[in-house]
C-alpha cells in the first residue's frame, strides 16, 4: 500500500476517501499502509490493543436527568449557577451533544467550558471518558483546574477524579493514542518528533539523495519543502493544487517535489521519526480504520473541541471519527476569529458542523466580559461586513467607554511619535505599561517604534522569537537524549556528530548510516576509527556516554546531567561571549527534569508544547515589573488589555497585499483586524500613516508612496463608531540625533541598546 500512498500523493490524493479506507480493511487487505508494515498487519492489526482495554466497564453515555442530579449526593451549587449568564447556562446544562457554541470574543467561554466539564462529571459522566481538546497544554490544564475548584465545595473526592480526564492539544493527545495503539501501524513505541527545524533538516538531507535540478538555486529551500507538504497533508488537497496557488513560481518542479516527499515519508518510516503532521495523519487512519477506531470510541463518551475554528481537515475528520454520529460531542469556537488559514486552519470546519450533524445545537455567546460598549459598537459594526458568517451582536456587561480613536499620521514617524504619546499619557493616569499593547499586522511593523521606545526609554517585550527548544545551544544538549532514544533519530545525530571536530556532513552522513545497518546498536561507532582532530579520547567518550544513556536506567535528572557534563567545554567554546547565560538555560532543564517520568516524556513534551524561554521553568516574574507589549495580531489572540494600539491600518498592511487576490483572503484580513480590535478593554486606538518613505528610489519625488487608510473602515463605519485625529508630529531630529551620539560614546548602535535593554534576544 506504499506503493498506492504515494502515488496518491503525487497525485494529490491523499490516504485516498474515508469510504475507501474502511472498505479496504473491511474486505481483508492486508497490504502495507506504508513500506515494511505487512507483518505488522497480518500478524497483529486486530488483535486487542491493550490488556488495560480489556478492563475497561462498559461505557454508557447516558447522563442523569436533572431531576437526577438534584437528587444526588453531589452537585454543582446553585450559587455557582448564578455566576452563569443565560446563554453560558443553557450551553452547560445541555445533554450529550452535538452541541456548537459559538462564542464571540470575550464572552467566556472557557467559564462555560469548565462549568459543561464539572456539569458532566456532576451528572454522570467519568472524567476518563472525557476528552478535551485544546490548541494549548495550558489551555487544557486551565480547563481541569477550573472544574477541579467548581467541583472542591461539593465533594473532595469527586473533584479529584476530574484529573483523569484526557485533555491536550490535538498533536498531544494523538502522541499519548499511538504510544497505545501504534505498533499496530507499525510505529516502535521509542518513536521520535521531529520539530519544524528538525524536519527542515531532514528534508534537506533526503532532497540531497533524491533531487538533481539544472538550476539548484531555483529550486525552493528547505523550510519552503516542509511548507508544501505540510500544506498538502492539513489540507488533504493534491500537491499541484497546493503548487498553483500558493507557490506557482514552483510548479515547474512538481515531479522532484513528488519524489522528494515520496522519499521524505519513506525516511521517516524507516527511522521511526513522526512530524507534527505524522501525528494527526496515524492518528486518522487509526479511526478510520472499523476495529482500532471504534476501541478509541470506546474510550471517550465525550468529546469537547476548543477554537474549532482553527482546525484543519485532518482534525475535523478526526472529530467525525471519534463521534460519528456527534453523540456527546462539544465544540466551542468563534468563526469571526479564524486568522490560521497559514497554517492550513479551515473556517468551512465550524461553518459546516451543522451539515455534518444536522441535528447540532446551536448556542451563541453574546455578552462580553471585556470592552466597553463603545469598543463593541465599532467591532460589531467592522465584522458585520464579513458575507458569511454566525449572527451575533456582541453587548458589554461593562456600560459606557470612550470612543475608539482613528488617527491619520503624516508618515511612519509621526505614527510613531502618536503612539509613544499615548502610551505615556495613559501611564501617567494610571494605566500599567503591561497594561498596554501595540498590535501589528507583520514583525517588520514594529520596527521604528522599537527605536523611539529605546530613546524615550519606555521598556518592552516582543511576543515571538525563537522557542526556547529551537535554540542551538538547547537543541544541541536534546541531540545526546534523543540519539539515545533512538539511534535512527538523523537529524539529532547529524547534529551531535557535527559538534565533534574533525567530523563534516559526510563523515557524519556515514557513521549515521553504520548505525542504521547495524540496527542502532553502538557498538559499531566503537570500532570506527575517527580523524586525528576529533581525538580517539573524545570518540571513546561520546560513544560511552551515548551507550550508557541508551541502556541506563538512571533518573532523568542524572542522564541530562551527564549530557551536559560532556557538552559544556563545546558550549564554552561555540559562545565563549554568551557561554554562561546558555549554560544557566541548560541548567533549568535539571530543574524541569522532576516534572517528567522519563526521556520519552519529556522528548515528546517539549517538542509538542515548547516554552517560549527558559524563564517558563523559573517562578513567575516579579510583579512590580513593567514593560509594555508589542505583538504581531495572530500572536495576540486570546489575550487583552486596557489600552490597544492598531498600528499601520492602511491598505497593502491590512489587508496585507499578499492577501487579497481571493474574496477568502480578505475575509480572513478582516477577521484578523477584528481580532486586534477585540484585545481592547478600555481603549482603542487604530493608526494610519499615509505615506511610507522608500530609501534608495531613484529620484527624491519616489522616496515617498502614499497610502490609503484600510478598506476595512468605511467612511460611514468611522462617522458613527470612532473619534478621527490626525498628527503631523514627528520626534524632533535633532533629539533623535543627540540620542544616536549617546549611544556612539558607549560603542552601541539603536539596536544593540534595545537588545541590552529588554533581554529579547
Amino acid at each position: 500500500m506504499h506503493e498506492e500512498f504515494s502515488r496518491n500523493f503525487r497525485e494529490g490524493e491523499l490516504n485516498g476517501s474515508q469510504e475507501e479506507f474502511q472498505e479496504e480493511f473491511q474486505e481483508g487487505l492486508q497490504e502495507e499502509f506504508q513500506e515494511g508494515l505487512q507483518e505488522e498487519f497480518q500478524e497483529g492489526l486486530l488483535n486487542e490493543i491493550s490488556d488495560a482495554d480489556d478492563t475497561l466497564p462498559e461505557f454508557h453515555s447516558d447522563l442523569q436527568t436533572e431531576e437526577d442530579a438534584e437528587a444526588a449526593d453531589w452537585k454543582i451549587p446553585e450559587s455557582l449557577w448564578k455566576n452563569l449568564n443565560d446563554a453560558q447556562r443553557e450551553a452547560v446544562a445541555y445533554g450529550d451533544g452535538p452541541l456548537l457554541v459559538v462564542a464571540g470574543a470575550g464572552t467566556g467561554k472557557t467559564t462555560m467550558l469548565a462549568h459543561r466539564v464539572a456539569n458532566l462529571a456532576a451528572r454522570g459522566a467519568d472524567p476518563s471518558r472525557i476528552l478535551l481538546l485544546t490548541f494549548s497544554r495550558r489551555a487544557a490544564a486551565e480547563l481541569v483546574q477550573r472544574a477541579t475548584h467548581l467541583l472542591e465545595t461539593v465533594s473532595r473526592e469527586q473533584s479529584a477524579r476530574i484529573a483523569r480526564i484526557w485533555g491536550g492539544t490535538f498533536h498531544a493527545v494523538g502522541t499519548r493514542l499511538l504510544r497505545i495503539y501504534g505498533k499496530h501501524v507499525g510505529l516502535p513505541p521509542n518513536f521520535a518528533i521531529l520539530d519544524r527545524a528538525d524536519q527542515e533538516d531532514l528534508m534537506n538531507l533526503v532532497r540531497a539523495e533524491v533531487v538533481t535540478v539544472s538550476d539548484s538555486k531555483r529550486f525552493p529551500k528547505k523550510g519552503t519543502c516542509v511548507s508544501m507538504y505540510s500544506r498538502c497533508i492539513n489540507s488533504q488537497k493534491k500537491l499541484y493544487e497546493i503548487l498553483a496557488h500558493y507557490y506557482p513560481k514552483f510548479e515547474e518542479y512538481l515531479p522532484e517535489l513528488s519524489r522528494l516527499f515520496d522519499a521524505y515519508m519513506q525516511r521517516k518510516v524507516e527511522d521511526a521519526l513522526l512530524d507534527y503532521d505524522d501525528l494527526l495523519l496515524y492518528w486518522s487512519a487509526l479511526m478510520r480504520h472499523p476495529e482500532i477506531g471504534e476501541k478509541i470510541r470506546n474510550r471517550f463518551g465525550w468529546v469537547l473541541v476548543d477554537e474549532f475554528q482553527d482546525t484543519n481537515r485532518i482534525q475535523a475528520e478526526i472529530v467525525k471519527g471519534l463521534t460519528p454520529d456527534g453523540r456527546g460531542l462539544t465544540v466551542v469556537g468563534d468563526d469571526d476569529q479564524s486568522i490560521y488559514s497559514f497554517r492550513s486552519a479551515t473556517v468551512r470546519n465550524i461553518l459546516e458542523l451543522p451539515n455534518v450533524f444536522p441535528d447540532t445545537k446551536i448556542i451563541p455567546l453574546e455578552m462580553n466580559y471585556r470592552s466597553r460598549d463603545a469598543i463593541l459598537k465599532a467591532t460589531n459594526r467592522v465584522i458585520a461586513q464579513l458575507p458569511e458568517r454566525y449572527r451575533k451582536e456582541l453587548f458589554s456587561s461593562r456600560k459606557g467607554g470612550v470612543l475608539p480613536t482613528f488617527c491619520k499620521c503624516r508618515d511612519e514617524d509621526a505614527q510613531t511619535n502618536y503612539i509613544a504619546d499615548r502610551i505615556l499619557e495613559h501611564f501617567e493616569n494610571g494605566t500599567p505599561l503591561r497594561e498596554q499593547a501595540v498590535l501589528f499586522r507583520s514583525s517588520s511593523h514594529s520596527v521604528r517604534l522599537e527605536t523611539e521606545l529605546a530613546r524615550r526609554r519606555i521598556p518592552y517585550v516582543k511576543y515571538g522569537g525563537l522557542k526556547f527548544t529551537e535554540s542551538a545551544h538547547v537543541k544541541d544538549l536534546l541531540s545526546f537524549l534523543r540519539l539515545a532514544e533512538n539511534p535512527n533519530d538523523l537529524p539529532a545525530g547529524m547534529r551531535l556528530l557535527n559538534m565533534l571536530p574533525g567530523i563534516g556532513p559526510k563523515t557524519a552522513r556515514t557513521l549515521m548510516g553504520l548505525l542504521r545497518d547495524a540496527g542502532g546498536n553502538l557498538n559499531v561507532w566503537s570500532s570506527w576509527t575517527p580523524p586525528k582532530r576529533t581525538g580517539n579520547e573524545n570518540w571513546f567518550a561520546v560513544v560511552s556516554l551515548l551507550k550508557e544513556l541508551a541502556v541506563s536506567q538512571m533518573p532523568l535528572r542524572e542522564q541530562i546531567q551527564a549530557a551536559l557534563d560532556f557538552y559544556r567545554p563545546i558550549l564554552q567554546e561555540q559562545w565563549p561571549l554568551d557561554g554562561d547565560s546558555r549554560l544557566a538555560d541548560l541548567e533549568q532543564l535539571l530543574d524541569v527534569a522532576k516534572k517528567f517520568k522519563g526521556r520519552r516524556e519529556l522528548l515528546s513534551e517539549l517538542v509538542l508544547d515548547p516554552p517560549q524561554s527558559s524563564e517558563e521553568f523559573a517562578d513567575k516574574p516579579d510583579i512590580d515589573d513593567d514593560y509594555l507589549i508589542l505583538s504581531t495580531i495572530h500572536s495576540a489572540k486570546g489575550l487583552e488589555w486596557k489600552s490597544v494600539y492598531v498600528i499601520h491600518a492602511s491598505d497593502g498592511n491590512i489587508p496585507s497585499d499578499m492577501s487579497t487576490g481571493r474574496q477568502e483572503d480578505i475575509d480572513e484580513e478582516l477577521r484578523l483586524f477584528y481580532v486586534a480590535m477585540t484585545r481592547a478593554k478600555d481603549y482603542l486606538y487604530v493608526t494610519c500613516p499615509l505615506q511610507y518613505f522608500h530609501a534608495g528610489k531613484p529620484s527624491w519625488s519616489s522616496h515617498y508612496s502614499r497610502v490609503l487608510p484600510t478598506r476595512f473602515l468605511p467612511k460611514k463605519i468611522l462617522k458613527d463608531c470612532f473619534e478621527e485625529d490626525v498628527c503631523y508630529d514627528v520626534p524632533d531630529p535633532d533629539d533623535v540625533e543627540d540620542f544616536r551620539n549617546i549611544l556612539a560614546e558607549e560603542g552601541l548602535t539603536p539596536e544593540e541598546w534595545i537588545r541590552s535593554q529588554t533581554d529579547l534576544w
